[in-house]
């Protein structure tokens, strides 16, 4: 979800940002007196596949989803509403929704939506057609619902299926909106990657034949919204990105004081599960299946945020040539336990990884405002470490942005 609004005291030049993953959170409400000549901003992002895994739905299987094709769109319907009615938006004159929740379009289907709100006190504040190439101004409310076809204020593409020619049906994709905000343009875009399929085939390359499938995917996403179709603008992607760590390296770490046992089927001689026992008592370390990893020590992923399994962090490395990214100084996002009594607590069915993320050009980079100090006000981090969010954390970068009015 993106939110626009006036800045607050002090930064009479700058626009303050926020993008945030998977959940919804209000923004603090302008002083009547604020300088308008710049905006702080609230960029956030609404996934619908983080409601489907609430909603106990099979993610990657499209016949649940025709079996739920009465609950899909009551669902959308209701936390739509619920955003337009609440007070803290009531500042806010114009919104631009976005939900694909066409799951019958098989070819197109991506499960993403985008959902922005432009506070009333904001004029020059503008939105990119893509049909005529050109930008105009924002009107009142606008909301689309469906399969977003024909709707000319946003890009919306499904990776070609030769990017993962093992699955059978996948809804992952992108979703591009260009702005204009107090003359500074920038595109934002909202991105969902490939996950690994299986943990055993994860541990078997690195690195994995899945980063493989992501890497392509994700430089798909860059050259596609930097080609010469529209102008090149400065660019921030947030979504997931299913970025896992290097798995094949990871476990020979967490491993160096056990034995290995690999489990083979005896019809296939397919690996079936990888044992991992201490020498000395025989204690079961770790143990992986296709969908299980069970780390004894679980902990670890949380200790001091995660900091020292970082180095197993690689997959973003390769796109150092044109994003950057915030020094990441959070737990894992993904995968949480989805019992709201275990808020902090893991699932074991996937290597915790930091999945979730915000990235940004190097033209995007050079928006972030420093203060005459030097000192950059910047947060990246998760929302409600302690509440129950669902499998992934929402996460967030907070930021003073400049604008090109003086």
């Amino acid at each position: 979800m993106c939110f626009l609004s006036p800045p607050t005291s002090g930064h009479s030049s700058t626009t303050w940002v926020k993008f945030k993953m998977n959940g919804f959170r209000s923004c603090t409400r302008p002083s009547a007196d604020t300088n308008h000549s710049s905006l702080p901003c609230t960029f956030r992002r609404w996934e619908g596949k983080s409601t489907w895994s609430t909603w106990g739905m099979q993610k990657n299987s499209f016949d649940s989803l025709k079996r739920a094709h009465c609950l899909f769109p009551q669902k959308i319907v209701i936390i739509r509403r619920s955003i337009e009615s609440s007070q803290e938006l009531k500042d806010f004159d114009r919104r631009c929704i976005y939900v694909d929740n066409q799951f019958q379009a098989e070819g197109s289907f991506t499960a993403l939506g985008s959902m922005y709100f432009i506070h009333k006190t904001l004029k020059n504040i503008r939105q990119y057609d893509f049909s005529v190439k050109d930008f105009k101004a924002v009107p009142g409310l606008n909301k689309y619902v469906g399969s977003l076809d024909g709707v000319n204020t946003v890009e919306k593409e499904k990776f070609p299926k030769n990017f993962w020619p093992d699955f059978k049906w996948s809804r992952k994709g992108f979703m591009r909106t260009r702005w204009i905000i107090h003359n500074q343009g920038l595109d934002l875009v909202n991105v969902h990657l490939f996950h690994d399929a299986s943990n055993l085939i994860a541990c078997n390359s690195s690195p994995s034949i899945y980063s493989a499938n992501r890497k392509n995917a994700l430089r798909y996403v860059i050259n596609r919204i930097s080609d010469n179709c529209h102008t090149p603008m400065p660019f921030f992607l947030f979504g997931d990105f299913n970025f896992r760590l290097d798995t094949l390296s990871l476990v020979q770490h967490l491993s160096t004081s056990a034995d290995v046992q690999t489990v083979k089927k005896d019809s296939t001689n397919e690996v079936q599960k990888i044992i991992c026992e201490e020498k000395a008592d025989r204690q079961v370390l770790l143990l992986i299946e296709d969908k299980l990893f069970a780390y004894l020590h679980q902990a670890v992923f949380r200790e001091d945020n995660g900091k020292g399994l970082l180095k197993y962090d690689k997959e973003v490395t390769a796109f150092h040539d044109v994003v950057r990214e915030e020094e990441i100084q959070f737990p894992p996002s993904y995968p949480y336990s989805e019992e709201y009594t275990k808020p902090t607590q893991y699932m074991n069915t996937r290597c915790p990884a930091w999945c979730d993320r915000i990235l940004m050009s190097h033209t995007a980079q050079q928006f972030i405002h420093t203060g005459a100090d030097g000192e950059r006000s910047v947060i990246y981090d998760t929302v409600g470490p302690n509440v129950c969010m669902g499998d992934h954390k929402p996460v967030f970068l907070f930021f003073a942005l400049k604008t090109n009015e003086h």
